[in-house]
């Protein structure tokens, strides 16, 4: 190979897997986010951010929607902020991975939904048992992810043992989702400032 030839380069796919922003993320849509990568591949990325609910609930969802429900657990369920794209559009993830109009497998047992028909079944409580509603989607141009991980911008986390990945999504607390991540890959966020912030 010549030296003006470009090395070959494998395409990074970070589809299933786990991103936490760095402490040096300043952009308030992403700052201390976690996020569900869903789709990536050379057209570009979407993710889903798990830990940014939003002061709504699935309650005052409904009503939107004018879905009747009289469940008081499906009611009080929190909606989150799944990204600034699309903020009127829902997407849903849940487990098991029953089949909705617009299932997508994301992984064992784990499927995202985006059409209306899993909350008319949560409605009816007949919804699959863990769901995560987030309204709008992180979506990154072609190149653009990879260009961000080269820059450090996020630390990936792969979560291989579905138990684990349904515990991040469904299972924690928002406020509990940082630091359990950052727990898996070994490290601590405030320490990780510290070094950030002098870099």
């Amino acid at each position: 190979m010549s030296a003006s030839e470009p090395a070959v380069r494998h395409p990074m796919n970070l589809t299933g897997q786990i991103l936490i922003a760095m402490p040096a993320m300043q952009d308030p849509y992403f700052s201390k986010t976690v996020v569900l990568i869903c789709t990536h591949d050379e057209d570009g990325a979407m993710g889903l951010i798990l830990n940014q609910p939003l002061e709504l609930t699935l309650g005052e969802l409904f009503d939107q929607l004018t879905m009747p429900c009289e469940l008081p657990h499906q009611q009080q369920r929190e909606v989150f902020f799944g990204g600034p794209v699309q903020v009127e559009r829902g997407f849903v993830l849940h487990t098991p991975a029953a089949e909705f109009n617009t299932s997508m497998p994301l992984s064992e047992g784990l499927a995202l939904t985006s059409s209306k028909d899993i909350l008319e079944a949560a409605a009816r409580d007949q919804a699959p048992e863990h769901m995560l509603i987030a309204l709008g989607y992180t979506g990154w141009a072609a190149g653009q992810l990879e260009n961000e991980m080269q820059e450090n911008v996020w630390l990936n986390l792969p979560l291989y043992a579905p138990e684990q990945l349904h515990t991040l999504i469904f299972k924690l607390d928002s406020d509990e989702k940082l630091a359990w991540a950052m727990q898996q890959l070994g490290v601590n966020f405030a320490t990780l400032s510290e070094v950030a912030g002098h870099a």
